[in-house]
């Protein structure tokens, strides 16, 4: 089967692992549309090419690039024509620009298409947002979406087609994985966040939680954000300065050396009105380097974590102190959510699961009747 995959996504170097697994089967031939830069406000991210064996990653300029919403392609009828795609999967949400403008013309040439989703809060968008995701939820022939409660929100949306859920990506079991030569009890106890610093990430309620533990303990931030400086001032009104790292954004391919410094991961997001967690990519980075990991309630984070980790009432800070001081204290309990946080991922997020329950649904798209053209 041929398939056109359009991702702004796989921009990031440790994402096109889960293409090269999707490559590996042999009945895949697979083509990956990405634009070469991607703006966020002042950032620009430039196209990693990191795992690119098995399939043709080609790069196409965006129309709107930064804008979430209205971006598109304008030259991707070119590559639906020379390509011939059985399935075109559009690794966009179905109420953007792009995802219409690929549908569209993924229907045009005959070609099977889904959309892919993170949208985990019932959301009413004006026109022509709401005419685009309308076209989208209806002329779909699959969907796949990376939670239950996108699913649910979809649902009630009028979404009706085949729907799975699988996560947009997973690790490289290889690549995040234990450090062998960790020394016990040697060094501080590292505690790390590393993410986007904004309020919704909760990252003041670690520092909060952190000041009052006991023991030689150390917090590693990694990330940026518009928060930087208040969190930086509010370790200082805390007394913990000397005790709290931060780092500017690392590279995906630099995070796993990043993991292998901590004891324990914390990701103490909280709900906004806008916004709850809808995975927690970090969770599982953490968990496959055997870093046992901590979470809030929020969103998707304990499904994510299972039993294989400490969740804490979000926006309680004795709670999540608490948690820390128990795996301070009880090094055994450490080391066993450790190794059944690497065997979480191992049995669920991997990158060859993902890609091979992604097959599953092209498989099935190909043996259902196309969805009508009209």
């Amino acid at each position: 089967m041929r398939v056109l995959m359009i991702s702004r996504a796989c921009l990031i170097g440790a994402y096109q692992s889960k293409l090269e697994e999707l490559a590996r089967h042999p009945d895949i031939d697979l083509m990956v549309v990405v634009p070469p830069t991607w703006r966020t406000g002042p950032d620009i991210a430039h196209l990693q090419r990191t795992y690119t064996r098995g399939y043709s990653l080609v790069t196409e300029r965006l129309v709107f690039n930064g804008s979430f919403h209205l971006h598109l392609y304008p030259r991707l009828r070119r590559r639906l024509r020379t390509f011939s795609p059985d399935i075109v999967h559009i690794d966009e949400e179905p109420y953007n620009l792009a995802t219409f403008q690929a549908m569209r013309l993924a229907r045009d040439y005959g070609s099977r298409v889904l959309w892919f989703s993170w949208q985990n809060l019932k959301r009413q968008y004006p026109p022509p947002f709401s005419w685009i995701e309308r076209y989208n939820l209806v002329h779909a022939d699959y969907a796949i979406v990376g939670s239950q409660d996108a699913a649910t929100v979809w649902r009630t949306k009028g979404y009706s087609g085949p729907l799975s859920v699988i996560p947009q990506f997973g690790v490289t079991s290889e690549v995040y994985c234990p450090r062998p030569d960790r020394p016990a009890n040697s060094r501080r106890f590292v505690i790390g966040y590393a993410g986007r610093l904004v309020p919704e990430k909760g990252v003041d309620l670690l520092i909060e939680a952190v000041a009052g533990l006991r023991g030689p303990w150390q917090l590693l931030v990694v990330g940026n954000g518009p928060e930087r400086l208040n969190l930086e001032q509010l370790a200082y009104e805390l007394g913990v300065h000397d005790r709290v790292r931060f780092q500017s954004h690392v590279s995906s391919t630099h995070m796993p050396e990043i993991y292998r410094e901590l004891d324990v991961l914390v990701l103490p997001s909280r709900s906004r009105s806008n916004w709850i967690e809808q995975f927690g990519r970090v969770l599982i980075e953490a968990m496959a380097s055997g870093v046992t990991v901590v979470g809030s309630s929020c969103g998707e984070i304990p499904n994510v974590i299972g039993d294989a980790g400490l969740i804490f009432p979000e926006g309680d800070v004795q709670s999540l102190r608490d948690c820390l001081d128990r795996l301070i204290t009880a090094p055994h309990l450490l080391s066993e959510l450790g190794r059944r946080g690497r065997a979480r991922v191992l049995a669920e997020f991997t990158q060859a699961k993902i890609a091979a329950r992604t097959r599953e649904v092209y498989i099935d798209m190909l043996e259902r009747p196309p969805q009508s053209l009209y």
